[in-house]
């Protein structure tokens, strides 16, 4: 399972290889925000008042599937395969591959 601030790596599509930070995980559509992998670009009408959002081209993140990419292990330096280890009263996620604590 990917969560907030886990570190991934694309393994489909055109950005295949790059790495980034989970921004948000929307669950309800399976996808995920990464930072710098997707930007969109919206073109915004400025706003009526002086406090609203002036005009222009906007960027902003855009979204992933989850299943276009894996969990980053810093020891393999590639994307893995996870796993759980429960020690104690806690449970911590591990690569399948060397083991270590992800």
């Amino acid at each position: 399972m990917i969560k907030k601030n886990d570190i991934v790596v694309v393994i489909r599509g055109k950005k295949k290889g790059k790495k980034g930070r989970v921004l948000e995980v929307i669950r309800e559509k399976n996808r995920l925000i990464v930072e710098n992998i997707v930007t969109i670009k919206r073109h915004l009408k400025p706003g009526r008042d002086k406090s609203a959002q002036a005009g222009g081209i906007v960027e902003k993140p855009g979204s992933i599937s989850v299943s276009n990419v894996m969990l980053y292990c810093k020891k393999c330096d590639r994307g893995v395969r996870h796993g759980y280890k429960i020690s104690g009263d806690t449970k911590s996620r591990i690569c399948k591959k060397c083991g270590e604590q992800i």
